[in-house]
């Protein structure tokens, strides 16, 4: 028995709340020829281009991981990258829209910084015209001219429904893994730098595809001159494994 003294218990409720979160998928049909048209495997031959990476190495240029993501930065911020993003993306409204891709590709051509530059994105841009050709419907041609790979990519996109937000992200991601994998044989690095590579530039990806969306060809241009020297460095270089 308790004299004199009165005992309170507080009983505490914890209210747990819930919020839904309603996730948007890609449609799958579209996701899936993505993962295809721009995986390793699909031929292209984007495995035989380091795109001026293999002289920046050769020249001391890129030693380390730190190294080669601060370079492919620049490339997808402002370089090559960037400029790919906006044609696929000018490329993508053409054909959505109905009109032919004549102009857009002749510009893409002619804004390649060197020989090597210019066969990389033409004979990956053909080879992808061609394995395309699984999937049936329209070839996309520009005259006599060469279909460049950001355009082939572009228009591609457009007449499968890809999303043209997805197209870029799935570009860009390509761009890069590619341009790793060519660094990982050349510096070398070890597979676990090649992925923190990638993962380091995850965000870029995403910001530089987000960008084209209110994009116009005005928009086209670059300021890594040191890629465009290393590039046509590379057509000269005496022994390399790289066609570019």
């Amino acid at each position: 028995m308790l004299t004199g003294m009165t005992m309170v218990i507080t009983t505490t409720t914890t209210t747990i709340t819930r919020t839904a979160t309603t996730i948007i998928m890609t449609d799958p049909v579209a996701l899936s020829r993505l993962m295809t048209w721009l995986s390793p495997a699909f031929p292209v031959g984007s495995f035989a281009y380091s795109h001026g990476l293999e002289r920046a190495i050769h020249d001391g240029l890129i030693s380390d991981r730190l190294s080669l993501t601060g370079w492919l930065e620049a490339l997808l911020d402002r370089g090559s990258g960037w400029n790919d993003a906006v044609l696929l993306a000018e490329a993508w409204r053409c054909t959505a829209a109905g009109d032919g891709i004549e102009e857009v590709a002749e510009l893409a051509e002619a804004m390649a910084g060197s020989r090597e530059r210019h066969m990389e994105t033409t004979l990956q841009g053909g080879a992808f015209v061609d394995a395309m050709a699984a999937w049936g419907g329209e070839r996309p041609t520009n005259g006599e001219g060469a279909i460049t790979y950001p355009v082939a990519v572009g228009a591609a996109a457009a007449r499968h429904q890809v999303k043209l937000e997805d197209a870029l992200v799935a570009y860009l991601h390509a761009f890069a893994s590619n341009l790793i994998q060519a660094c990982v044989r050349l510096v070398p690095l070890g597979q676990r730098d090649g992925v923190g590579t990638l993962a380091a530039l995850e965000a870029v990806i995403l910001r530089t595809a987000q960008r084209p969306a209110g994009s116009t060809l005005d928009d086209l241009g670059s300021c890594t001159v040191l890629a465009d020297i290393m590039s046509m460095n590379h057509e000269t270089q005496y022994s390399r494994v790289f066609r570019s």
